[in-house]
């Protein structure tokens, strides 16, 4: 009767019911049985022990920047690793559709801290789409692991009709005829079945490459006038806009939340970058619910946030890291990517009271809070300085932070690695925006900032949350809920065929041990990632977790290993358009019963 059974977990389908003990028989990659009595179990059947564990659909990852690395390492496999059976990528205005090998590698690589020569090499050798349709069968053709979903990014787009110089030029703008054709190109994807447009309007995310390095990205330049067109392009094909919105002023929110309104009007989709609750302003967090509030209940509007689930933290390299380019200094510093130049300018005593000043002003707006006894040093060639914070080392120099800073960045480059908390690190906030409405679950970053975090695992770091607070007796979310938001409501806000498994659906599951629910979800790891240039990045390996993986009706990742040959000789995810129902991936590999 079944390929694969698995038996007596906790069975939570996706949709916020009610859990109940239960076995999950699957055939041909569908779940075709979900029953309270044990399920018969012939010979040659595999089967997939849940007692005691939780039985959920597998995660919906919906703020990936895969683009790159599917084409090397299509497993994806520390997401797989953690439950995710479906990724989103061409998110914050990037994607690898339209534009040039070079031009992607040059939008990609300094605002995801990838590796250029990596990106380029990857790209130069898989490229061979021209069009969004030819674009999904040759990611059909990869040896996939999880499935995969995708919006167009409005710099690629942007920056493949006008030219990526012109598209950054401030002095030019988008001619008619250049705008019809973006809209056109716009049609074509969504003809593919994109989920709709990413944009951005934050003007820390910078080039990289030596033609226009540090301009900031083509949809930074783009019009208001050109952000109407788009959405009334995805009002009608009810697709959706993901947003990154200007983290300074922040006033370019009221755009993203107005264009979703719905009054006298077909509501738009809107998701937007971030529900967070930062050091640097602990109040900003209150404005999340008004926000979602007016838009939705008032406007009648599909607005929501992403929010990341667990304590944004972050590593650093030197001065390698995305919040220097808040502030003018700091951006003349990562303007500049070789070693020596860089170290003669940091050492300027001009440059350093120009960093002091941008550094020390107390109402500029900002995300990084600047707060250098907040800067963990972890590693260093000087074994003295790891476990203080550079804050403690100027004291004891007795010099300010911000030279203390630059001086070891000058005598250790990036041999010098520090970390800090960004945000959602106040557990009674944290657990409120979870409840917020309007506040989605999303925001892992995964496959970007290869040495600055490590997100692979928010939703696992969710759950150990909600299960931590259970057993102390003071739940926040029910069990059932927090899974929902996991899978479900995010499936259903962007049309996707997963995050449920009821009879019927696909078979994309995620088997969880909750007594590895124990704390390891926040350990540190590193692995090297041979396909993109052999670069150690940041990693979880909380594997007594997640016991399992299916994808597609086979399992992929089970007591802490993969799945062999998966990314290389077969894959089990596919393409999801947005709306349409998705078979599974099955081939003659895939359904040998192991």
């Amino acid at each position: 009767m079944f390929d694969l059974v698995i038996r007596g977990g906790l069975y939570l389908d996706g949709t916020g019911a009610p859990g109940r003990r239960a076995d999950v028989g699957i055939r041909d990659g569908v779940v075709v049985s979900v029953s309270e009595t044990p399920l018969p179990v012939e010979d040659g059947v595999r089967v997939v022990e849940a007692e005691g564990r939780w039985v959920m659909p597998g995660f919906v990852d919906v703020h990936t920047h895969y683009d790159a690395e599917v084409l090397v390492a299509p497993s994806l496999s520390e997401s797989v690793r953690h439950g995710v059976t479906t990724v989103l990528v061409g998110n914050c205005s990037i994607s690898a559709v339209y534009s040039d090998p070079i031009d992607v590698a040059d939008l990609f690589s300094r605002v995801e801290a990838l590796p250029r020569d990596a990106v380029v090499a990857a790209m130069q050798e898989k490229k061979t789409w021209q069009k969004p349709q030819e674009w999904v069968e040759a990611l059909n053709r990869l040896a996939l692991g999880p499935n995969v979903a995708s919006f167009l990014g409005h710099s690629d787009v942007r920056a493949s009709v006008m030219g990526l110089g012109r598209s950054t030029d401030p002095a030019h703008r988008a001619s008619r005829r250049e705008q019809r054709e973006i809209a056109r190109r716009i049609e074509e994807a969504m003809d593919a079945g994109f989920l709709g447009v990413s944009t951005m309007t934050n003007p820390w995310d910078k080039m990289d490459g030596d033609r226009y390095r540090s301009r900031t990205l083509p949809s930074t330049h783009a019009t208001w006038k050109e952000r109407r067109a788009i959405s009334r392009i995805l009002r009608r094909r009810d697709g959706v806009m993901q947003g990154v919105p200007n983290l300074n002023t922040k006033v370019d929110v009221a755009f993203f939340a107005a264009t979703s309104v719905g009054l006298f009007r077909k509501p738009l989709r809107v998701s937007l970058l971030a529900a967070a609750d930062t050091r640097a302003e602990p109040w900003v967090n209150r404005i999340f619910a008004p926000i979602a509030y007016l838009a939705n209940r008032l406007g009648r509007g599909k607005f929501v946030w992403q929010h990341l689930p667990t304590t944004f933290q972050v590593w650093a390299d030197g001065i390698d890291l995305v919040v220097f380019e808040e502030f003018g200094s700091g951006r003349e510093a990562l303007h500049l990517n070789e070693e020596m130049g860089r170290n003669t300018l940091l050492q300027d005593e001009a440059y350093r009271r120009w960093f002091r000043a941008d550094f020390e002003k107390r109402f500029s707006p900002r995300v990084w809070h600047r707060d250098f006894d907040d800067a963990r040093i972890t590693e260093c060639p000087d074994a003295s300085l790891v476990g203080k914070s550079v804050g403690d080392v100027a004291r004891s120099r007795g010099i300010h932070p911000v030279d203390c800073f630059l001086d070891m960045v000058v005598e250790h480059g990036r041999a010098f690695r520090w970390t800090t908390v960004i945000a959602n690190d106040r557990a009674k906030v944290a657990n409120r925006l979870v409840n917020t409405p309007g506040v989605t679950i999303g925001f892992s970053d995964a496959g970007a900032h290869l040495r600055n975090m490590a997100f692979y695992n928010y939703a696992v770091c969710l759950l150990d949350r909600v299960h931590t607070a259970e057993q102390k007796g003071e739940p926040f979310i029910s069990l059932e809920q927090a899974v929902h938001k996991l899978t479900g409501e995010l499936a259903e806000f962007y049309r996707l065929d997963a995050g449920r498994i009821r009879e019927g659906d696909r078979a994309d599951l995620v088997v969880i041990d909750p007594a590895g629910l124990n704390g390891s979800v926040d350990d540190y790891h590193e692995a090297k990632l041979e396909e993109l240039g052999g670069i150690s990045r940041m990693v979880n390996r909380n594997d007594d977790a997640v016991t399992a993986t299916i994808i597609s009706g086979r399992v992929v990742f089970e007591d802490g290993e993969m799945a062999s040959g998966l990314g290389t000789t077969f894959g089990t995810g596919s393409f999801l358009p947005a709306a349409r129902k998705v078979a599974p991936r099955l081939s003659a590999q895939a359904r040998v019963k192991v």
